[in-house]
């Protein structure tokens, strides 16, 4: 399994990072550039955790997790944090059964399948569900000649659902006028697996482009579409990649590497996949009909026309109980969500995975729920 510990399974660059925030935080002085001289918060909120905390779930979440477990082991030495990047379905059948004390999710729990019904018998009272990664879903593509690209919604339905197969279709020339386009096939590549990501990016084109998609919202790629199935968030950035040229597909944009993004038309405008574009989502969305005081979530509003807005969006979320069996499990899973939700927190994920910081008001009602555990 790949499962991401602080102690054992850390990234070289980010073990690294972990070790000069330390050095930082001992001296009073803050590191150059991607640091974790930020407020950690209350730092007796870390005292005498120790033992392993095991989770997982959406691989979205994988680099911010990375980053995250390593800056928590600044303040809470002797805790060890695992984090298995499965993918948000299996991130919640493991909360729900316990095998995870939280879990990492990119759609929040609802009760259209018995998900919420279920966490809540396994928690004993209903779970938390707190927003903790906001980051833009990427268009990535690998297209001879072409290094920007421009698509509307109705055109990159179209691909995606196979109505449109060459990539000098007259909808994407439309997009597109001053670009040297190939006659090529377009390789649409998708997630084979049930998938957070597949459902933000489905609720995005159900919503705005829902004459050209007819599959609506859902976390499990239609067959009928075709296109090349990858598993996971880097199995799709891998595909796209690696293989054949002409590629297109959908993907966390921290994991798009060297790979072309589009812009997406919003508005008047065609609008890039930046932390900070689709950080502006959540100020101009409502909250889920099904939010409460122990959930935290959100229903994006994809048809925005906000200037300057990007409009596919992963909002992921961390699930948690509100008390569990033992003493020592409640404070780990405490603590935990405490330092991801701290000033600290947010910037190193914003540094090391592309993340948008969530705002200080978000980040206000959402600790208000994690202090609720235990109590």
């Amino acid at each position: 399994m790949n499962r991401t510990s602080f102690r054992t399974a850390a990234a070289p660059a980010i073990a690294t990072l972990a070790v000069l925030a330390l050095a930082a935080c001992s001296s009073g002085n803050a590191t150059e550039g991607g640091d974790l001289s930020g407020d950690a918060g209350d730092p007796s909120t870390y005292e005498g955790l120790n033992g392993t905390l095991t989770a997982g779930g959406a691989s979205s979440q994988d680099s911010a997790q990375r980053a995250w477990i390593a800056g928590f082991g600044t303040v809470a030495p002797d805790m060890t944090v695992t984090y298995d990047p499965q993918g948000s379905g299996a991130g919640r059948e493991n909360f729900i059964s316990g095998g995870y004390k939280y879990a990492g999710t990119d759609a929040y729990l609802t009760d259209e399948e018995g998900e919420l019904s279920d966490a809540t018998e396994n928690c004993g009272s209903t779970p938390i569900q707190i927003p903790n990664y906001v980051s833009p879903i990427a268009i990535i593509f690998n297209v001879e000649g072409v290094e920007e690209l421009n698509l509307t919604p109705e055109t990159l339905a179209g691909i995606f659902a196979g109505k449109i197969t060459k990539w000098d279709d007259e909808a994407i020339k439309a997009d597109n006028p001053d670009t040297d386009l190939p006659s090529s096939k377009i390789r649409p590549v998708h997630r084979s697996d049930e998938s957070g990501t597949t459902e933000n990016f489905t609720d995005y084109l159900d919503a705005v482009a829902g004459k050209s998609w007819s599959a609506g919202v859902v976390e499990t790629w239609p067959k009928d579409f075709g296109g090349e199935g990858a598993k996971g968030t880097d199995g799709v950035v891998k595909s796209v990649a690696d293989g054949q040229a002409n590629a297109i597909g959908y993907a966390d944009a921290s994991k798009a590497g060297d790979l072309g993004v589009a812009n997406v038309k919003v508005g008047e405008e065609y609008v890039a996949p930046t932390a900070d574009a689709a950080a502006k989502i959540l100020e101009v969305s409502p909250e889920a009909e099904s939010a409460s005081d122990t959930a935290l979530v959100y229903d994006l509003d994809h048809e925005t026309a906000e200037s300057g807005t990007y409009p596919i969006v992963l909002t992921s979320y961390l699930l948690a109980c509100q008390s569990y069996d033992d003493e020592a499990t409640t404070d780990q899973v405490k603590g935990f969500l405490t330092y991801v939700l701290s000033d600290q927190g947010q910037q190193i994920g914003s540094d090391e995975a592309g993340s948008a910081p969530l705002s200080d008001e978000l980040r206000t009602k959402a600790q208000g729920i994690v202090d609720t555990i235990g109590s």
